[in-house]
């Protein structure tokens, strides 16, 4: 029997969705051996069918324009469309990335403008936006800190120092630097052990990779004694933004001592991070790094705009990437940061941390363990289902799969790995008391369902189209092609 899923069950030959077939009989423009001498397989339903099978796949998709989405380390905020459309506008949707610089003064003034911002916001004082993603303004980041010490004939720091409970990007971006890792433990209240880094650091040690606050979601107390023993030591201090939310319009990354930086646009400002992109991850660098940031950089002189290139900026890293960066996303950045202004990040921020310590108390009082529990929460917090685990033989990962079934989207699971059973939790700025408490609720729910049906929560989700998969077989047995036998 045919799977009724897909759209090529609903095909008849022969129909069309005629509004939008070719005005082209034949291309006749196309030498013969460039073409296809098979048919293309597309479905042939109407218009009507196409919109109401995607609208309708559309529905099954977790999103978080219907539901709370408290992914930890993501940022899946609520965003306001304004900053879409203003980004959607014909003059910036329309123009060419080969359009010249003459023709894209519009463009480019508002490129300038995002710098301008982002320098403020991070106190650096120059800043790049062609990095794809926060994955490339790391790898920029890193690269700019190698040519660096390349730049001095220091070839011996080839270390990167790096948390026990860094993202995984991190040990992977040093790696392709062309660094080596050093690990550095974390202790028992979230922060960098300091005697650890004192033992780590040395003649080798290119840099370190920090996010601040932590993937541990604490503030680094100490922040300002590990950039001078970095220092000291002749290395360098790269921020690593995923977690900027926490603070913007507050403290920047700039004074507590940090050299190089990345920001994830997609993420702080005003694109929900998911979904596969696109991404935005400008790099910000001060003066000791502000030579080796990767072109192009708009600049602007006697009221006119253009791009600087390698040949401008001989100590560059080069190009990261085809063309100027992701555009669309940076322009949707930059109406965000108009929108909000100065007052209103800082508002973020707060929102944020009382949003996450509000949170983290009420699940606290309802009897989960909090995994540090003397510390306040930054935009998000930690809890360890160890107990739960061990007591009702449910898991973190029990845990989230039930939360779909009360319609809420689960946190980040067992990440970071220093803390059993994990849950990391950001509720965000933008969510209201009365979804926070509600989340608490269902929380609460499935504990005792974890106490009196431990089967009905490792069996979730029970409501969702897609049940419970068996992640070791999809993971052994993927198949992500389609064809007209698959679906027999």
């Amino acid at each position: 029997m045919a799977n009724s899923s897909t759209i090529f069950d609903k095909s008849q030959q022969g129909r069309i969705a005629g509004a939008h077939t070719s005005a082209f009989d034949e291309l006749t423009n196309i030498p013969t051996e460039f073409r296809r001498d098979n048919s293309l397989l597309v479905p042939e339903v109407s218009e009507l069918q196409a919109v109401r099978h995607f609208t309708n796949l559309s529905q099954k998709n977790y999103s978080i324009d219907s539901c709370f989405y408290p992914l930890g380390s993501c940022t899946m905020k609520y965003n306001p469309r304004g900053a879409h459309r203003a980004a959607s506008l014909p003059g910036f949707l329309q123009r060419h990335p080969l359009t010249p610089d003459y023709a894209s003064q519009g463009v480019l003034s508002s490129l300038y403008e995002l710098q301008t911002i982002l320098q403020t916001v991070t106190g650096m004082q120059a800043v790049s936006l062609a990095p794809m993603a926060g994955a490339q303004g790391e790898l920029a980041g890193a690269l700019m800190i190698k040519a660096y010490h390349h730049s001095r004939k220091d070839f011996a720091r080839n270390e990167i120092v790096i948390p026990t409970a860094a993202h995984g990007t991190n040990p992977a971006t040093a790696t392709m630097s062309g660094c080596k890792v050093r690990e550095v433990q974390v202790d028992r209240d979230g922060d960098v052990d300091i005697e650890d880094l004192k033992r780590v650091v040395g003649p080798a040690t290119a840099g370190i990779m920090l996010t601040n606050p932590s993937t541990c979601a604490v503030f680094e107390r100490r922040i300002m004694e590990i950039a001078d023993i970095v220092h000291d030591a002749g290395g360098l201090l790269y921020y690593d933004g995923a977690n900027l939310n926490a603070i913007i319009g507050k403290v920047c990354p700039g004074d507590m001592g940090f050299d190089v930086l990345h920001l994830n646009l997609h993420k702080t400002f005003a694109t929900p991070h998911g979904g596969g992109g696109p991404g935005a991850g400008p790099v910000a660098a001060n003066k000791t790094l502000l030579p080796y940031l990767p072109t192009p950089i708009v600049t602007r002189s006697d009221n006119t705009y253009h791009w600087l290139e390698k040949e401008d900026l001989p100590h560059s890293i080069g190009r990261m990437s085809t063309f100027t960066g992701n555009t669309g996303i940076l322009l949707r950045a930059l109406a965000y940061a108009r929108m909000l202004g100065r007052d209103g990040m800082v508002r973020v921020s707060e929102f944020a941390t009382l949003n996450a310590n509000y949170l983290m108390m009420e699940l606290q009082k309802a009897g989960f363990q909090l995994a540090y529990p003397n510390r306040r929460a930054t935009h998000e917090f930690i809890i360890s289902l160890s107990h739960e685990a061990k007591q009702y033989g449910v898991k973190a990962l029990d845990f989230a799969k039930r939360l779909l079934d009360y319609g809420v989207h689960a946190p980040t699971i067992y990440f970071p790995l220093l803390i059993p059973e994990c849950f990391l939790i950001e509720p965000t700025e933008t969510e209201t008391l009365e979804e926070l408490d509600a989340f608490v609720s269902a929380m609460q729910q499935i504990r005792i369902e974890a106490q009196e049906n431990p089967e009905l929560v490792r069996n979730a989700p029970h409501t969702l189209p897609v049940k419970r998969l068996d992640e070791v077989q999809a993971a052994r047995l993927l198949d992500l092609t389609w064809s007209p036998q698959s679906s027999e």
